[in-house]
């Protein structure tokens, strides 16, 4: 089980597996295999359910972004046809696109960060260098 930090609002789980497999029209069968593949990570709170371990008691909380992907993954398989080793490398390979893309978007703060500092330091020291005129006394 992996803590809940929520980022965004569609990051929060409130669906549960019966509801989410609705939501998207899958079997909710077909979202444990998701899961096992990799494919959908839903959040897992500690529940007192009937299973005989731990891990069967905990309920399986999906996200309005977790709806999103299983959308994204039912559009592949069903509509272009993509095999789930498909769906798999095509998501790592968006997640992969996404991280480079968030660290591109910090590396650019930084250096606009840069510039503003140097520019203010450019600005100091030609202040500097400019002459001061005289004060008559």
């Amino acid at each position: 089980m992996h803590n809940m930090v929520v980022e965004q609002p569609d990051d929060r789980p409130v669906y549960i597996i019966s509801v989410a497999a609705e939501l998207v029209g899958m079997h909710p069968q077909t979202l444990r295999l998701y899961e096992k593949l990799g494919l959908i990570k839903p959040y897992r709170q500690p529940g007192q359910g009937l299973g005989k371990t731990r891990r069967e008691r905990e309920t399986r909380l999906y996200s309005a972004r977790d709806i999103e992907r299983l959308m994204y993954i039912k559009h592949l398989t069903q509509e272009l046809k993509v095999n789930l080793e498909g769906v798999k490398h095509i998501t790592e390979l968006q997640q992969q696109l996404e991280h480079q893309q968030l660290d591109l978007e910090k590396q650019k703060v930084r250096l606009q960060w840069e510039i503003d500092r140097l520019s203010v330091e450019i600005d100091h020291l030609q202040g500097q260098l400019t002459p001061q005129p005289e004060s008559e006394e």
